[in-house]
């Protein structure tokens, strides 16, 4: 299968996002953050909690633009965005399949599916509704949702939350299969050095709010060798680099 990703990198050059608090008082949360996510990575924005994370992403998604700056989204391939969030959002009175397919463009309504969701560990259980599922397995689905419109760009916002540490293990190996298989731009939220290790080609390492880039960390060993010994050696020495974000 050809890449679906797209053929220009995503570009983030945000000046300035400020909240106006209940008080009045203005409240600035990113401030001079600029990066870029190459063609085909996978790049992880990673931080303490607060430090503005999920207001960027929020931004590149088009959900907030109330800021001064520019966002240039990758141009070429499908031009399709999908987005993985905290929580699932099934529609309860749905089928698994059918969350999926109504994610759909008309073109693709009737594409045969069975690989992602064996990808997934969903097959058999296309036919279940949301309130027969795990909360484990219903991530899954929400993952199947987003890579079944093989996007050009994939934003995931801190999709293992609240899983319990074997679980969220599970789904993050899960995401690299079908991610390895159906490759695209990914950038992904998390405040968890270790998952951030263990994913991505590239972190990029905010400061605390108002948010820049403090750093950029490569991850240069390759996917299949971050077993328990390599990633304890990365998060060293990401800490010996980054001792104040950690």
């Amino acid at each position: 299968m050809q890449p679906v990703g797209a053929a220009a990198p995503l570009k983030v050059d945000i000046r300035e996002k400020t909240f106006r608090s209940a008080e009045g008082v203005t409240l600035v949360a990113l401030e001079g953050l600029s990066f870029e996510v190459r063609q085909g990575e996978f790049a992880c924005l990673f931080g303490p909690s607060g430090c503005g994370k999920t207001t960027t992403l929020r931004i590149l998604m088009g959900l907030d633009r109330q800021f001064s700056g520019k966002v240039q989204l990758p141009e070429g391939g499908s031009n399709r965005v999908a987005a993985v969030f905290q929580e699932p959002v099934l529609l309860p009175w749905r089928t698994v399949e059918q969350n999926v397919r109504l994610a759909l463009p008309r073109n693709m309504r009737d594409a045969d599916l069975g690989h992602l969701f064996d990808l997934l560990g969903l097959s058999g259980l296309e036919a279940l509704y949301p309130s027969e599922l795990s909360l484990g397995l219903a991530r899954r689905a929400a993952l199947a949702r987003a890579f079944a419109i093989e996007p050009a760009l994939l934003f995931l916002d801190e999709p293992f939350a609240s899983l319990d540490e074997p679980t969220a293990d599970r789904l993050r190996h899960l995401l690299m299969r079908v991610w390895s298989a159906r490759p695209t731009t990914a950038l992904m939220v998390t405040h968890n050095l270790r998952e951030a290790l263990l994913l991505a080609d590239r972190i990029v390492v905010l400061s605390p709010r108002p948010a820049h880039v403090a750093g950029i960390f490569d991850v240069c060993i390759s996917r299949h060798s971050r077993d328990a010994q390599a990633l304890d050696d990365l998060v060293s020495e990401f800490r010996m680099r980054f001792p104040d974000e950690v």
